[in-house]
C-alpha cells in the first residue's frame, strides 16, 4: 500500500477534524480510500465516499478489534 497524508486539520494533537490519509495500492496508481482519523473515530471511505457515509469505527471499538488480533 502506498499511504500519504490527504489533509492536516490539527495543531501537535488530533483535533474535531482529524487527519485524512489517501490510500493508493502498493504501484500508486489505483485510489483505494481515506482513512481519517478524528480524536472520536477512525472513518474509512472507500473509493470516492464522502466522509459522512464511511465506515465510523470508535477508538474503543478498533481497539477491542487489534488486540483480539494480537498473538498472546
Amino acid at each position: 500500500m502506498k499511504v500519504s497524508v490527504k489533509d492536516f486539520g490539527l495543531d501537535m494533537e488530533v483535533k474535531n477534524r482529524g487527519i485524512e490519509l489517501d490510500v493508493y495500492d502498493a504501484s500508486g496508481t489505483r485510489h483505494r480510500g481515506d482513512l481519517v482519523l478524528t480524536k472520536t473515530k477512525l472513518v474509512w471511505c472507500k473509493g470516492k465516499t464522502a466522509r459522512e457515509n464511511g465506515v465510523h469505527v470508535t477508538w474503543d471499538e478498533f481497539i477491542k478489534w487489534m488486540e483480539s488480533l494480537s498473538a498472546p
